[in-house]
């Protein structure tokens, strides 16, 4: 199952990036830059009519949010620290939005304190703290929707409230005297089926049009999320195919002058841009007539690779090696016997692999150093390497 090289990165820059990593000790993250400009520049020129708030925790490293600073991106906040983070760098605070449906009374005073005026919401006692906390706001609400089963990473059970909830949540905003601003949705991380972003602008679409003809309220914005590919062993269509689709679905719900549109990609900017690199720490077989190798490595679920829960997303795995392969299983060095990578998932690697050799993990450039432990097992967090 080698991969091929140039379907995930240019070689020329994966040699480039191999040469830098020789002498450094593994883990560690190298985030080659220029790929985070291309796939910003990638999703503006697909999106041009929409505003990009870039979700901060795909990756919050200060060389990250300093080059989208530059560029003028917008920032979708999740916390007091992302947004402390944020604006030490000079960004204003009306480039962000607090994003989480999920936080303290205290918190959103914080944000308002700062300047930010931008709320999401889900929920009635959400609401309520908004209205007290930070008055006057704009707030934006969250709604369900489906894509659970073709979504690498579903997101919609923990956040957001059905159709009906929502157009309560706006008119008692508006009693509150907060300013209903829009709906947003998320359709999952690495959405592989446009068509979820169809069914969900149809549910917009009939809350705006509700709230217009009954109670007088219009609403100006539709954030549609995220949820914009990697480059991960599961294709994904183009962006530029996401794009004309998803362009199509707002034309056919609101027409010409459909509403302000925000994105809030992340692993989208950030993904590809990543290399993980990592080193074979121990390799063996259970038993005499086993037919898998396990192959342990110095990374694992508690340094960087969370995302392997439920073996969700599958990231290109290289090794320079060659010759005959067979499958293996993939685990962390931790003492959690839950700190397994792939093991329904064969992973198949070359029988000559061993101890001390580096694997490769490509389009690890998002959700990898963020989901780094502190000090499980004692094991540092993730480094990183900006190029």
């Amino acid at each position: 199952m080698s991969i091929k090289l140039e379907e995930y990165i240019d070689p020329k820059v994966f040699e480039r990036i191999r040469i830098f990593s020789e002498n450094k000790e593994t883990p560690f993250l190298v985030i080659d830059t220029d790929c985070v400009n291309q796939q910003l520049e990638n999703m503006v020129n697909a999106f041009p009519y929409a505003s990009i708030y870039y979700a901060v925790k795909a990756n919050p490293a200060i060389e990250i949010l300093t080059i989208l600073r530059d560029k003028d991106v917008n920032f979708d906040i999740a916390s007091i620290y992302e947004l402390d983070r944020v604006l030490s760098l000079g960004i204003s605070p009306d480039r962000v939005c607090f994003g989480n449906t999920i936080k303290k009374s205290k918190d959103v005073r914080y944000f308002y304190d700062k300047g930010v005026r931008m709320n999401a919401t889900d929920s009635e006692a959400d609401i309520r703290n908004i209205a007290k906390a930070a008055p006057g706001s704009r707030i934006y609400v969250r709604i369900l929707t489906e894509g659970t089963f073709t979504a690498d990473w579903p997101l919609s059970r923990k956040f957001g409230c059905q159709a009906d909830v929502a157009m309560d949540l706006i008119i008692l905003a508006k009693d509150l005297g907060l300013i209903p601003y829009g709906i947003s949705f998320h359709v999952g991380s690495q959405q592989r089926e446009i068509g979820a972003w169809d069914a969900a602008i149809g549910k917009v679409k009939v809350i705006f049009e509700r709230l217009l003809e009954e109670d007088g309220i219009e609403l100006k914005m539709i954030n549609l999320g995220g949820g914009f590919p990697a480059n991960y062993l599961t294709k994904a269509n183009d962006l530029d195919i996401y794009a004309q689709e998803i362009t199509r679905f707002l034309k056919e719900g609101f027409g010409e002058n459909f509403p302000k549109i925000i994105l809030e990609p992340g692993r989208s900017i950030m993904g590809n841009a990543g290399i993980l690199v990592s080193e074979v720490v121990l390799i063996s077989r259970k038993s005499r007539t086993a037919l898998n190798r396990w192959v342990y490595l110095d990374v694992g679920k508690f340094s960087g690779l969370m995302e392997t829960m439920d073996e969700s997303i599958k990231y290109p795995i290289y090794t320079g090696k060659k010759g005959e392969e067979e499958e293996v299983i993939l685990a962390g060095p931790t003492c959690d016997s839950a700190d397994i990578l792939y093991e329904n998932y064969k992973y198949k690697l070359p029988l000559n692999l061993a101890i001390s050799d580096r694997l490769y993990w490509l389009s690890t450039g998002a959700y990898t150093n963020t989901y780094s432990s502190i000090e499980f097992n004692g094991f540092p967090p993730l480094k990183s390497y900006f190029i």
